[in-house]
């Protein structure tokens, strides 16, 4: 299976605030430690706040211990586009709310996709229906706010090889996302 890699343009969206410069052989090099990609579909812009999505991608991945450099993807699109992605990569021809594509080693995948020696861990993208999440918040008695962010949460999970296909990898995935859920959305 090939897996989708930057499946849209982030236009002035990447978070491009913190680098890390060394001086080596070659010369004076700098590279980003946290790379935060962000797309939203026009439709939605006005609806997803960027700063807070960043706030929680940050948060998961130093609470997973996940270290820069790094770089990660939030697309936030209609429910057509992540039926046809999840058709088209997972064999699944129906809707849903996140869809995660993985990029680390070691977990499963087909792809020939060879990743460059740049110390960087990419970590993959994540990709959330909007109005999906907005349909789980009115039918959970919910803000969209939480929603997303549980939804966030799940992708990011997902990205770092948490699984929820048998029920003991179900109910520790569950749990972990609650207690992230929890710094956001205390009880």
């Amino acid at each position: 299976m090939i897996r989708p890699l930057t499946l849209f343009y982030y236009k002035d969206y990447i978070d491009t605030k913190q680098l890390t410069c060394y001086h080596g052989l070659a010369g004076f090099h700098c590279m980003q430690t946290k790379t935060i990609g962000i797309h939203t579909d026009p439709e939605f812009e006005d609806s997803v706040d960027r700063q807070q999505v960043r706030r929680i991608t940050r948060a998961v991945l130093k609470a997973e211990s996940v270290t820069p450099p790094y770089e990660i993807s939030l697309v936030f699109t209609d429910s057509e586009t992540v039926q046809r992605l999840n058709r088209d990569f997972r064999d699944e021809d129906k809707p849903t709310d996140v869809l995660a594509f993985h990029m680390l080693p070691g977990q499963e995948t087909s792809s020939a996709f060879v990743l460059p020696p740049d110390g960087i861990t990419h970590l993959g993208e994540v990709i959330v229906s909007y109005p999906q999440a907005a349909e789980q918040a009115r039918e959970q008695g919910h803000s969209v706010s939480k929603e997303l962010t549980l939804l966030i949460i799940h992708g990011i999970l997902h990205l770092l090889g948490c699984d929820h296909e048998q029920l003991e990898e179900e109910r520790q995935m569950r749990g972990r996302e609650e207690e992230l859920l929890a710094e956001w959305f205390p009880q």
